[in-house]
């Protein structure tokens, strides 16, 4: 294992989406061409499968130095009312471009801190997404707290609009680790938050914890994990931290030398994951646990897990609406990313155009093999049975996986993938292999995080 963590912790995508972004075309699709390619996918998809949505609330009043996310460091709380009124212009000319009424399958506030904005401006803003729409039976509604400035007011008027799961950033509970992101929440906070959503009726709670973070060590995370396994969330994010300081200069405030090693890191993985697992926790996808009551494990059982830009998901929805600014929209055949700053958003939408600056329109090759490691990324498993699912690039692909066949990482066979219990920590890794940007194309600079 020590020698393959050192040969495969390079930098690769961690392929929410394929193309991953640094590899989409150059030039976006024009506003016609978006329309186009979202209509054709709602008139397709939105009877049966329903759309999902995803809203950026970038604001924070603090930043926390390892986040790779958009956002906006101010504590002016003015900001709120004029963004929640964009995001609503944005999605009415959306809706005024659908034909039917929306069928929402799932909605999840990200950032940023969605909790930044008051209780009644998230109400508000919410029934404007609602009202010229249908929630779909089994709808998912979710949003990321933060510990510290959630409050029951928060968790109530969300619930009033339908929201049942909830997603906590906690990282780590070591006071260094803390002090050196700059994020500081204790164990009672998440603990009252924890509580009140529970006797509130909310279904699912989610922690979001971070490995390989500054000054990290074996004793945090056993400690962060005691403390969690107490609390006992239904689902753990278990994420490897990205250390991109050259997208987010924020990161400068620690060096390399102050994260643990390719072989340290993942350590603390094997680590944390076995006294997850100890605790009934059961691993989903790369990064997840789920207790087996829960609705991302039932996905992954029955095959039904899907992911896309907000991770995994227990929907299989081809067209996710972006609202916000930097928000990724797909329509499964074409991908749009909005203006990241806050102005151009605003500008864009005054003049009645759809507010994004890049994108990039699938290829038949392209979706081909988005297929296929996407089932790589939720099953470990893949295959090709007729012409429709082969391109000679996915052959090119499984050549580059020769040697890590040799290794025990996958087994390759006449129409399939499978990936092995020992290639999974090398998961993106494979992907990579299958993937025919990346080939064809040289970046400069650095643009990944490393894949351990």
């Amino acid at each position: 294992m020590t020698s393959l963590v050192e040969k495969y912790n390079v930098a690769v995508p961690r392929y929410t989406s394929y193309p991953t972004m640094p590899f989409w075309d150059n030039v976006a699709p024009d506003q016609a061409t978006w329309k186009k390619l979202v209509t054709e996918t709602f008139r397709s998809t939105n009877d049966r499968d329903g759309i999902s949505i995803y809203i950026h609330l970038p604001f924070c009043e603090s930043l926390c130095t390892y986040c790779g996310c958009n956002t906006r460091i101010t504590v002016n709380h003015a900001v709120e009312s004029p963004y929640i009124q964009a995001v609503l212009k944005e999605w009415s000319l959306y809706v005024a471009l659908l034909e039917t009424k929306p069928r929402i399958k799932e909605i999840h506030l990200g950032g940023g801190t969605p909790t930044f904005f008051s209780p009644s401006n998230l109400k508000t803003l919410l029934e404007g997404i609602l009202e010229p729409a249908e929630l779909c039976i089994g709808a998912e509604l979710s949003f990321e707290a933060h510990p510290n400035n959630t409050t029951r007011f928060h968790l109530e008027a969300l619930h009033q609009v339908g929201f049942e799961r909830l997603s906590l950033g906690v990282q780590d509970f070591d006071p260094k680790v803390q002090d050196v992101i700059n994020r500081i929440q204790t164990v009672e906070d998440v603990r009252r938050v924890t509580r009140q959503a529970r006797e509130l009726g909310y279904t699912s709670i989610n922690y979001d914890l971070i490995y390989g973070l500054p000054f990290q060590t074996r004793e945090s995370i056993v400690n962060t994990v005691k403390e969690v396994r107490e609390l006992r969330p239904d689902r753990i994010a278990f994420y490897s931290y990205a250390h991109v300081p050259w997208m987010k200069p924020g990161q400068r405030k620690f060096t390399e030398d102050d994260l643990p090693s390719g072989e340290e890191k993942r350590a603390l993985y094997e680590l944390g994951r076995t006294l997850l697992e100890e605790a009934g926790y059961i691993e989903v996808g790369i990064d997840h646990f789920a207790l087996s009551n829960d609705g991302l494990f039932e996905a992954m059982r029955n095959k039904k897990l899907h992911r896309n830009f907000m991770g995994y998901t227990t929907n299989t929805t081809k067209l996710l609406v972006g609202l916000g600014a930097s928000s990724i929209s797909d329509s499964w055949t074409g991908f749009v990313q909005n203006e990241k700053k806050v102005e151009d958003y605003y500008k864009r939408l005054e003049s009645g155009e759809f507010p994004f600056f890049k994108g990039h329109q699938l290829s038949e090759e392209d979706l081909i093999l988005r297929r296929h490691i996407l089932q790589l990324m939720c099953n470990f498993y893949t295959s090709w049975k007729d012409a429709g699912e082969q391109t000679p690039a996915l052959f090119k692909g499984i050549e580059r996986l020769r040697e890590m066949e040799k290794e025990g990482l996958v087994d390759l066979m006449e129409d399939g993938i499978a990936v092995t219990e020992a290639g999974k920590p090398f998961l993106r890794n494979i992907c990579y292999a299958l993937d025919a940007r990346a080939e064809h194309q040289e970046l400069a600079g650095p643009k990944f995080s490393k894949a351990i």
